[in-house]
């Protein structure tokens, strides 16, 4: 272990803050099989291994001065899944609008 941390703090300079985007650690952590990794069996070992993976990065860099752990909006697939019904939404909402001003249309001439 000497020898990784001695590695470690000769290629690393010394870190004051270190800014961690969380939803890059959580999705991995709670999805490993996507990683061809095993499923996780509950929330606890999500928890686990969430910490499990911070904890390995702070012993790594180090942070002197702050640690910002910053967690914003939802996950990546989640965020592509809502992206997508909003687009099926508003695409037949503007169907529906075609069809009501053509009926209008049709009606008005009469």
């Amino acid at each position: 272990m000497e020898v990784l941390e001695q590695k470690v703090k000769s290629n690393n300079p010394q870190v004051d803050n270190l800014y961690l985007d969380m939803n890059g650690i959580i999705h991995p952590c709670a999805r490993p099989q996507q990683n061809g990794g095993a499923p996780v069996g509950s929330e606890q070992e999500i928890f686990d291994n969430i910490y499990a993976y911070t904890d390995k990065i702070l012993k790594i860099v180090k942070p002197q001065k702050v640690l910002y752990l910053a967690i914003d909006g939802v996950a990546p697939k989640a965020k592509l899944n809502q992206q997508r019904s909003r687009r099926f939404r508003t695409a037949k909402e503007a169907e529906e609008q075609r069809d009501r001003e053509a009926e209008i249309k049709a009606n008005w001439k009469d």
